[in-house]
């Protein structure tokens, strides 16, 4: 299959535009090690809103960092996602890029993980199905039409963002269709829980795991921001801790703390399939004969046999318009 990248890195805080700039230079540099996907945080664009946890919703500090956030949130397609689409036809690469989406003439915004193809094209989005705990004060639910995997010519990708990855039902919808390379955006991922959380998905599923976390530090904090006195200057907000997993649980590379860098990895779908030649959770172990999993109405093979795409589901949020010139 090639080289795949886990890019941890720091947004530039609150500036959607200024961040999408330096998801193409990371989407460069990822390309000249020779990936052919390159996986981003959750919410990269136009960052993490970890503020949710500091401050109570009635506070001022919750206020003003919301409003900069929803200001900062961005449409699909748009102006960054274009410049994202043309650097991954520059450099011929497929990217997962974590962002918060706010649809045209809508107020809510939503947990997006995007899909770009090596041609320039965005391949489709899932959005979170449930954020979590405080998270809903920010993000509506997905609607569980978004849970489908893209096909590129390395193998299968597909992914779920943050917590929604402990989710036995959502997973198993990814898993009925082929995944090869199960992607893992999150904001504060690296300790010893979520590390084994992401062991036993790849050992489950049989597949490569890359969970990529959101490396942030004060210091991209917004002057006016920091005057609400959530943040201690030089703070490590979330310290990383972003892993490549194979699809027997051996981690083979990462974690990494407390700085940003590029993880890499020489992944192969054979070892994906021989792992489930002894366990494959939608072949043999799926005993479709006694077990039924439906989706927004459709059902859900629980056995792989010809293709691998879920029929009937509505593709009217899961694919995104092309903008034409």
């Amino acid at each position: 299959m090639g080289l795949i990248a886990a890019v941890q890195s720091q947004p530039v805080y609150l500036d959607s535009m200024a961040t999408a700039r330096k998801a193409v230079e990371l989407i460069g540099e990822s390309s000249s090690l020779g990936a052919w996907l390159a996986v981003f945080p959750e919410s990269f664009i136009p960052g993490n809103p970890e503020f949710i946890i500091r401050s109570a919703p009635v506070s001022d500090a919750f206020q003003g960092f919301e409003e900069a956030f929803l200001e900062a949130s961005i449409q699909v397609p748009g102006p960054e996602t274009d410049l994202i689409a043309a650097a991954c036809a520059k450099y011929e690469i497929t990217v997962a890029m974590g962002v918060t989406e706010r649809p045209e003439r809508s107020g809510t915004l939503y947990n997006t993980l995007l899909y770009f193809g090596s041609d320039g094209s965005i391949l489709g989005r899932h959005r979170k199905l449930m954020p979590t705990y405080p998270e809903r004060m920010i993000w509506g639910m997905g609607d569980g039409s978004t849970l489908r995997t893209i096909e590129t010519p390395h193998g299968i990708v597909g992914g779920l963002i943050c917590w929604e990855n402990y989710m036995p039902l959502a997973r198993m919808v990814l898993y009925s269709q082929g995944e090869h390379v199960h992607v893992a955006p999150t904001l504060n991922p690296g300790t010893e829980v979520w590390i084994s959380a992401m062991r036993s998905i790849a050992n489950e599923g049989r597949m490569w795991v890359v969970s990529v976390g959101g490396f942030m530090t004060a210091d991209i904090i917004p002057e006016s921001l920091m005057e609400y006195g959530l943040y201690e200057p030089g703070e490590v907000i979330n310290a990383g801790g972003s892993v490549i997993i194979d699809p027997m649980a051996n981690i083979v590379a990462g974690p990494v703390y407390g700085d940003e860098a590029i993880l890499t990895a020489e992944v192969d779908t054979a070892i994906a399939l021989k792992g489930k030649r002894r366990f494959d959770v939608v072949g043999h172990y799926g005993r479709a004969d006694i077990f039924d999993l439906n989706i927004r109405g459709q059902q859900v093979p629980l056995e792989i046999r010809d293709g691998v795409r879920i029929k009937g589901l509505s593709d009217t949020i899961w694919t995104v318009p092309q903008q034409t010139t």
